[in-house]
């Protein structure tokens, strides 16, 4: 199945300065024209070094509640190994389209992991101006490292490697997330799996883009999962929709982003709110990101927490197969 990427698209734009229809958004969606430019409040940053337990809950759990988003600092992964991560993933991209090609998605129709372009059906038909590559890196059942890009020669190192700080991270988020809503430390991981909890790494390549203000990268979405733990490189891109504006969400070298997604919203019962975001692209540079979604295996059944719920605060969502929720969101079909 022959599918265009746009990084290919991209090169013949850069030679023509023609920018394809199909990736002109619609004018509300347009960065041009609706990303705010006035006064806006910066998202959450938290630093772990000497945080106390207390202080730390409290700041997670507000910022978890208040914005869906938020970045850590000192968060214990070593630049080092971050360093890794996003070489042996620009280097990938950087490979011959058709060594690309041989890790296609198309070519393993069902899967979940691979190179690919299109993802989400759009209900206007545009396209987003990425391609990515996905694969699981935690638990390790869950790891086909037959899918993983054979060059680099390093780049199953590098990502093992930052997998092993992540898994931590991970954990220590959704303990600090249960006290924050008043339980004990075991509670959301428990309710997304426990140790089954599935980690599935992909990589963003936003190429070089003639009209910026015209197209988006990855369109406004809140993500499905539980949580998401996201580096970027050094081109900003990032946007989420805070009080009916989207702002630019400011860079911090070395930063880890987290976004709530809808599982923990749901699982708090509405208290935890996904966060809403967007990616713009850059008419010079290229831009990459390494999100890592963390969410149950699919035969888990999330709902609201029974300990949340009660007479005066009813269930607000149903219960469903984490699997059942993921194809419902990606085919754009009520839940």
């Amino acid at each position: 199945m022959e599918v265009e990427r746009v990084q290919v698209i991209a090169s013949v734009c850069a030679a023509d300065g023609v920018m394809p229809p199909e990736f002109i958004r619609s004018e509300h969606e347009q960065p041009g024209i609706t990303t705010y430019r006035g006064p806006a409040p910066e998202i959450p940053v938290i630093d772990l070094a000497g945080a106390d337990q207390d202080r730390l809950t409290i700041a997670v759990a507000e910022a978890s509640r208040e914005w869906g988003i938020f970045q850590l600092l000192n968060h214990g992964i070593p630049r080092e190994v971050i360093r890794e991560l996003q070489r042996v993933g620009k280097e990938f991209f950087e490979l011959p389209q058709e060594e690309k090609e041989m890790y296609a998605m198309e070519c393993k129709p069902g899967s979940s992991e691979g190179y690919g372009t299109k993802l989400q059906r759009e209900l206007e038909g545009k396209k987003a101006w990425v391609d990515f590559f996905f694969h699981y890196v935690s638990p390790p059942a869950r790891v086909n490292h037959a899918i993983w890009p054979k060059n680099p020669a390093d780049y199953r190192k590098a990502n093992e490697e930052y997998a092993k700080h992540l898994v931590g991270l991970v954990d220590k988020m959704l303990m600090t997330l249960s006290r924050g809503l008043g339980l004990e430390e075991h509670v959301l991981k428990e309710a997304l799996g426990g140790d089954g909890l599935e980690l599935r790494l992909k990589i963003n390549y936003y190429p070089p883009c003639p009209r910026p203000d015209l197209a988006l990268g990855v369109v406004a979405h809140t993500d499905m999962c539980a949580l998401t733990f996201l580096l970027p490189n050094l081109v900003p891109g990032l946007q989420v929709f805070k009080d009916e504006h989207w702002i630019d969400v400011n860079f911090i070298p070395n930063a880890v982003i987290v976004h709530i997604g809808d599982q923990i919203e749901i699982l708090s019962n509405g208290t935890y709110k996904s966060v809403l975001h967007r990616t713009t692209v850059n008419k010079e540079k290229v831009r990459m990101s390494w999100p890592v979604f963390c969410a149950p295996p699919g035969e888990m059944v999330i709902g609201p927490l029974q300990q949340l719920v009660g007479d005066e605060s009813p269930a607000k969502y149903k219960p469903k197969k984490y699997k059942d929720y993921a194809y419902c969101k990606l085919n754009k079909l009520p839940q």
